[in-house]
């Protein structure tokens, strides 16, 4: 990639911050009440001092300004330096469908809430609805002077942090599947709400919505009443391109702590990292890893050329490979690690944890596939 001067400085800048605040499983222990936090409000309001949330986003809204190949470093950068952040990306997709189709109070609200590191979240799934989310369950009932919704959402990240949430209904059941679909602007706190977290194998992210007669203004709609499966498609290459950022950063530190470990880890009286069965599987990971990161940024330039729209295959290739990276590159961290990468003092166990959702979240890769093979004409 050929970087400005002025995106090599601000990567320099997050890599630092995050090098020297965030680098051990102590530091990051130190801000996260002992590792049971996914998101840490000290390091949000940190990063919002320093300008670095929303960087992309509009200035008259209050956002950065830049492009999205800045974003892309920032979510590269923040995710390489493990800064327990990983609900920023969601409030940064729900960012972008509100500038997108949003209301100029809906724009002002959420982009101010972003760049100051207050959170918004995303509430599409239901327990019958993923992948498919036509099948949507539930309700939006349009009354005179309000909306009125009833049903339950999960999987929800961040839901019980975020300021609002931007809740997919079924306003109309009257036409196709991919009819009648309306976005709602809902307040967390809105009474009727009922949030539940889920158990994972990380700190606390994923939440169970339920909304019993919750009542939102005309005015919460975001884009136009029974419009949003048209609103949601037009908006889908920039979420898989920040999942795709995030998770080239999570590759790149697994193999920066797996080589660190090969340098310096010895057996048979010489380090592991001249053994050419180590150093061969270093190298091809190494190789797999620059080459998406390549990929990442060509379309990132793209988006920045205004092309976001006619990205739909390359943005799911993208998400694909480097989300697979980042999965495959902390497996091999651990295994090349063998005992040390299992415990939490080396932090390797954490970043394999984190790498095993971003495959399954925003589209699974069996989805992003589907889309490919149809670009390709199957």
């Amino acid at each position: 990639m050929d970087f400005s001067a002025e995106q090599r400085e601000f990567a320099a800048a997050v890599a630092t911050y995050c090098s020297r605040e965030l680098a051990t499983v102590a530091q990051r222990d130190a801000v996260t009440e002992g590792g049971t936090l996914a998101n840490s409000p000290q390091v949000l309001a940190t990063m919002a001092r320093h300008g670095w949330l929303g960087v992309s986003l509009p200035a008259e809204y209050g956002g950065g300004g830049a492009g999205f190949v800045e974003e892309c470093i920032f979510l590269e950068e923040s995710s390489r330096g493990l800064a327990p952040i990983t609900a920023y990306s969601t409030g940064l997709t729900a960012a972008q469908t509100y500038l997108r189709w949003g209301s100029e109070s809906q724009k002002q609200t959420v982009v101010n809430n972003l760049v100051e590191g207050r959170l918004e979240a995303i509430a599409l799934s239901e327990p019958g609805a993923g992948s498919d989310l036509a099948g949507l369950r539930v309700t939006a009932r349009r009354e005179p002077d309000r909306y009125v919704i009833n049903g339950q959402k999960t999987w929800i990240s961040a839901a019980h942090i975020a300021e609002h949430l931007l809740v997919l209904t079924r306003e109309d059941s009257s036409g196709s599947r991919h009819q009648g679909m309306t976005l709602l602007m809902v307040p967390r706190d809105a009474p009727g709400i009922d949030i539940r977290g889920i158990e994972t194998m990380e700190p606390r992210t994923c939440n169970d919505v339920f909304f019993t007669d919750v009542e939102v203004p005309l005015d919460a709609v975001v884009g136009e009443p029974n419009r949003a499966w048209y609103q949601l498609m037009r908006g889908l290459s920039i979420e898989r391109l920040i999942i795709a950022a995030m998770s080239i950063g999570a590759a790149r530190r697994a193999l920066d702590d797996v080589v660190g470990y090969a340098r310096e880890r010895e057996q048979f009286g010489q380090t592991i990292g001249s053994f050419q069965a180590v150093r061969h599987r270093l190298a091809d990971l190494a190789t797999d890893i620059e080459f998406a990161r390549v990929f990442l940024y060509d379309v990132a330039a793209k988006i920045d050329a205004g092309r976001e729209d006619d990205l739909n295959k390359e943005s799911a290739m993208a998400k694909l490979r480097c989300t697979e990276i980042a999965k495959h590159a902390t497996l091999e961290a651990m295994q090349l690690m063998g005992g040390a990468g299992y415990t939490r003092e080396f932090g390797m166990e954490g970043q394999v944890r984190r790498a095993l959702a971003p495959p399954i979240y925003g589209g699974t890769n069996e989805i992003q596939r589907e889309i490919i093979a149809k670009h390709i004409g199957l």
